[in-house]
């Protein structure tokens, strides 16, 4: 079967990307096209959903038409998506009523606020797993129709269409037939009980959010449709889809408890498999839906970091630290350690386990001795630190991984990979398939299509490219630590 290609669609924060692998996990083809970022107002970030969709027709096209010059048939299509970020369209037109509001986005926090000062945030996490925060869609959603007026009026008679970015992109793959999504994106919306696995009629009422605007939930693994056939030269079937944190925890072989990956995009996202349990977090991590299998489902624990290569991007656009992303490593390790600086990137706040919305950015620890390397070099520690205190509230909770496997832009960073190894005190391991969120959907649009029989005949086809291994003594460790700690009550809004 090696004509056969798996053809997945990554739309992510920056970028939209289509990737053809082979049922061995093989790169056939490859298609990345970036986007702009908009920011209308401090806190606020937005995508034009317009084009979005464009990146994703061009790429997809692009890889297609690398296939069919190798003579590779297409089985299935997987989606994976980034998450929370928030559309409404017209079922009718397909048009959208405003940008799409990203992930990253917190204009709605004071909204937040006071759901919580009204004593909401307990029902709300006992039912979904998450917290009253900006990050989740469905104040992002109640913003849209408060802020659109004729919207909401709209959306009682059914007119309007909500979704996270795979139902808009399924409904326009689909010749806007179809409105669907899956259960790990509905788990995202804080709209989702993701113990019954259904909208929650109360919390739609609460974020003032009409039922009928929500799309159908389906199984992370099955059909979805077939693709117009006048966007492409075929008509392709849909069979797979997953947000994009869910689909690496597949790619990366977290299909048992205990597993642990985190992937390190513009944000940083650890996810530790719970099997059939659903862990209440005792530590500010949220519960969610890993993924829904023949209607079975699987949790995890997760902790969410805002700003990880975002942080990255920033010192090289923002200070001009570099011209290349990938400079980083050289420039970083050209200082033997950070001369006590540190970096705390609360661009728009701080995600699990501080939960501030309100904070914001800061360097600490400047001397006259501090240069762009030292700068460099605590840009990277804070995306380190942040997950070393994602490892501690899920120790809190009870879990913790025995290796902490890792992928996205920053992986590729091996500095970067020995001081997670380091502080974190835990082995830390990088799959030979690079592209994990790509694979893992993938992987479920071939158990959609039958061309893969389990998860763990999937599991089999992982394995590491690098090991990393603790080398740094902890009582250093534990030092570095407290002047993190330091400098993050030092932006804290608290």
């Amino acid at each position: 079967m090696s004509d056969v290609a798996l053809l997945a669609i990554d739309q992510g924060t920056s970028s939209s990307r289509a990737i053809a692998f082979s049922l061995r996990g093989e790169i056939l083809a490859l298609e990345q096209q970036p986007f702009e970022q908009i920011y209308p107002a401090s806190g606020w970030v937005e995508h034009d959903p317009e084009v979005i969709w464009a990146t994703v027709l061009s790429t997809v096209r692009a890889v297609l038409k690398r296939l069919g010059e190798r003579q590779c048939t297409v089985a299935a299509i997987g989606l994976t998506n980034q998450r929370e970020t928030t559309v409404v369209w017209n079922r009718r037109t397909g048009i959208p009523l405003y940008n799409a509001i990203v992930w990253q986005d917190r204009r709605t926090a004071e909204h937040c606020r006071r759901l919580e000062q009204a004593g909401h945030g307990t029902r709300l996490e006992e039912r979904t797993g998450l917290r009253l925060d900006p990050y989740f869609s469905a104040t992002k959603l109640g913003w849209i129709l408060e802020h659109s007026l004729p919207a909401r009026a709209t959306a009682a008679r059914g007119e309007l269409a909500f979704g996270t970015i795979d139902s808009f992109l399924i409904a326009r793959l689909t010749g806007g037939r179809l409105h669907l999504t899956d259960a790990s994106n509905a788990s995202r919306t804080a709209l989702y009980d993701i113990r019954r696995n259904c909208w929650d009629p109360e919390l739609c009422e609460l974020f003032g959010v009409p039922v009928e605007c929500l799309p159908e939930v389906r199984d992370c693994a099955g059909d979805f449709g077939r693709t117009d056939p006048q966007l492409f030269a075929e008509s392709l079937p849909i069979r797979g889809v997953a947000g994009d944190q869910q689909a690496a925890l597949i790619g990366q072989a977290g299909v048992a408890a205990g597993e642990m990956k985190c992937t390190y995009g513009t944000g940083a996202f650890a996810m530790l498999n719970t099997g059939a349990q659903l862990v209440r977090s005792r530590s500010r991590l949220l519960a969610t839906i890993a993924y829904r299998l023949a209607g079975q489902t699987t949790y995890a624990l997760e902790g969410s970091i805002l700003s990880a290569g975002a942080t990255i991007q920033w010192l090289r656009d923002g200070l001009r630290l570099f011209t290349r992303a990938g400079e980083i490593e050289a420039l970083a390790a050209s200082a033997s350690d950070t001369g006590g600086v540190y970096v705390v990137p609360a661009f728009t706040g701080l995600g699990a386990p501080y939960w501030d919305p309100d904070a914001r950015g800061a360097i600490l620890g400047l001397t006259r001795a501090s240069g762009s390397a030292e700068i460099a070099r605590a840009g990277l520690d804070s995306v380190v630190y942040q997950t070393r205190d994602l490892l501690d509230a899920m120790a809190t909770d009870g879990v913790q991984p025995a290796v902490l496997k890792v992928d996205g832009g920053m992986a590729q960073n091996r500095l970067f990979l020995q001081r997670l190894a380091d502080v974190l005190a835990v082995p830390i391991r990088k799959p030979r398939i690079a592209e994990a969120t790509a694979w893992g959907a993938a992987c479920l649009a071939g158990l959609g299509c039958g061309v893969f029989g389990s998860l763990e005949e999937l599991a089999g086809l992982w394995h590491a490219e690098a090991h990393f291994e603790p080398q740094l003594d902890q009582a250093i460790v534990e030092r570095q630590l407290i002047g993190w700690h330091a400098a993050l009550r030092r932006v804290s809004s608290g």
